[in-house]
């Protein structure tokens, strides 16, 4: 079973998955779960699968991982797109971030799939645009999964449980000036209205701190101006700012205090990723502290945020290693993941 996740895994870095663009690693998640005989179904990139002896009467848990990646940085001294196997890791784009939950995930699944004796259906999903959080991965599929009670979402946690994570919120903002001649004192220069607004951003304290994810993070990541020439002073300053809020703040409340501060535009592209959180007495929770597990609050955001039934967030790998230069992922942290996986549903299914 192990042998198995690692040549999937080591297929499925040999084929380039960016996000939108997963037609070939739909298509072999497909094949390689078709080979063995269960039954698939597929919504644009999404592939979808339910235990053999599927009871509608009970309850359903999710298997949720993806198959895309962001593309490869600049700082690769190995073909992202060759499986590396050394020193007991395997290299490659992919690899950590979430090739190892998935294929640890489909191995787990596999695991129960015979199985007449379920007290649970399972329902496996390796979807895609993870990574851009995008409308056509798992958002899109929910509702064809039918009723589900909870869910596993393998993102690498160092197979360690991440039962709450924050929230992200991508606020587009723009400053405005007056265009003129910069050998001139003329003109409104936006840039500099920007960088009061910034430096608001980067030392600004939310109040309220939680005690599983911490406080509220802003951090400007883009900014840019219309000008191609030098000698304009800028109309117009437009800035990218990544917010992580905690679950003691709403959007709503997270805006209202930035735009009571900010001089510039400040729109939210979007509202959807919002703070979600397992509650610690959950069946999912227990049954990992029993396998002495330990808890945390994520910083990063997962399609955890977009389901709205409790779901744990655990799999093998760091996070640390995932969008890195010669990403990899130890083997043994598979095997371990498989074990792990099937001894926590052990103790519901």
């Amino acid at each position: 079973m192990q042998e198995d996740a690692l040549k999937l895994l080591k297929e499925l870095i040999a084929i380039p998955s960016f996000s939108r663009e997963e037609d070939n690693s739909s298509a072999l998640i497909r094949s390689f779960l078709e080979k063995r005989n269960v039954k698939t179904e597929q919504f644009l990139y999404n592939i979808w699968a339910r235990n053999k002896h599927f009871d509608p009467s009970k309850p359903s848990i999710l298997l949720n991982s993806h198959h895309d990646t962001v593309k490869p940085n600049k700082g690769y001294t190995i073909d992202p797109f060759s499986p590396i196997e050394e020193d007991g890791k395997l290299f490659g784009l992919g690899s950590n971030d979430a090739g190892g939950c998935l294929v640890s995930l489909i191995s787990t699944f596999l695991y129960f799939y015979e199985r007449g004796d379920l007290k649970y259906n399972l329902v496996l999903a390796a979807t895609a645009e993870e990574e851009i959080s995008g409308n056509n991965g798992i958002e899109i599929l929910l509702p064809h999964l039918g009723e589900l009670e909870f869910g596993i979402v393998g993102e690498p946690t160092q197979m360690q449980m991440a039962v709450a994570e924050k929230g992200l919120m991508v606020l587009d903002c723009i400053s405005h000036g007056r265009a003129g001649h910069a050998a001139r004192n003329e003109g409104e220069n936006s840039i500099y209205k920007a960088l009061q607004d910034i430096e608001w951003f980067r030392t600004y304290a939310y109040p309220k701190v939680s005690d599983l994810l911490g406080p509220n993070k802003m951090s400007v990541t883009v900014i840019d101006t219309e000008n191609k020439a030098h000698n304009v002073v800028p109309a117009q300053c437009k800035f990218v700012v990544d917010t992580r809020i905690n679950e003691l703040y709403t959007f709503e409340e997270a805006i209202e205090i930035i735009k009571s501060h900010v001089q510039c535009e400040v729109n939210p592209r979007s509202t959807r990723l919002r703070s979600t959180s397992i509650a610690l007495d959950h069946r999912l929770v227990k049954a990992g502290i029993h396998l002495g597990r330990t808890y945390y609050g994520s910083p990063t955001t997962s399609d955890k945020a977009l389901m709205n039934f409790p779901t744990l967030k655990i799999g093998p790998g760091d996070s640390a290693r995932s969008h890195t230069a010669d990403e990899y992922i130890y083997t043994k942290e598979i095997h371990e993941g498989i074990d792990l996986y099937i001894k926590l549903l052990e103790q519901i299914l």
